[in-house]
């Protein structure tokens, strides 16, 4: 099943320096929509999850399908997503259609101290639906539907105003310490994609502007 695609950085990066071109946009799609309306996320610090729906069974992958995910989150996402009683959660919601929840693993173990949790566990942020990225509001019922956290909305704004307020440092919403997030997700209010069907989807991390 689908891999989670990459997202791109902001901005380029300087060959010599290794560090941020502030305000040099990696490609002309995220230049030209840096006007619009975007809608960022907090990046969690963690492990790629997915849980796949095809239609008669679920089942669990990390990034890749070669990825190990941890046995104390492999237990925490059977209790969520596994077992007889959840399929047919998963049938009644979606029927025979294919699905794929993508969300980041976290908790101690996974992150250094245990920053987010003292145990392992899942958040969702982005679903698709017959190839089709739902929009937040469908993702937020989907959450609501099978009782898990979503990623926080932090900001809406333009592509600068996300730049701002990660300049701030700001504090993770999700961490249960006093601890800088690792960075915000940006994407438009209206699902994009550029002329290479790649979707506009941008991360803007807090160490490029520290």
């Amino acid at each position: 099943m689908q891999e989670y695609h990459k997202i791109k950085n902001i901005y380029e990066r300087d060959h010599e320096t290794k560090k941020i071109i502030d305000g040099k946009y990696t490609d002309e799609t995220l230049e030209f929509l840096k006007d619009n309306i975007w809608e960022f996320t907090e990046k969690v610090d963690g492990t790629n999850i997915r849980i796949i729906w095809d239609g008669h069974k679920v089942s669990f992958a990390g990034r890749t399908d070669k990825a190990q995910i941890p046995v104390e989150l492999s237990n925490r996402l059977f209790e969520l997503f596994g077992g007889e009683a959840n399929e047919q959660l998963f049938e009644q919601k979606f029927g025979s259609t294919p699905v794929i929840l993508y969300g980041e693993g976290y908790g101690k173990g996974i992150q250094t101290g245990g920053l987010y949790s003292d145990k392992q566990d899942f958040i969702l942020f982005d679903v698709k639906i017959c190839d089709h990225w739902q929009t937040r509001d469908s993702v937020e019922d989907i959450a609501t539907y099978f009782g898990i956290k979503t990623v926080p909305i932090l900001i809406t704004g333009t592509l600068q105003d996300g730049v701002e307020f990660v300049k701030t440092n700001p504090l993770s919403k999700i961490a249960q310490k006093e601890y800088v997030m690792e960075g915000i997700v940006g994407r438009t209010k209206i699902e994009l994609n550029d002329r290479c069907s790649n979707r506009a989807i941008v991360k803007i991390k807090v160490k490029d502007f520290s």
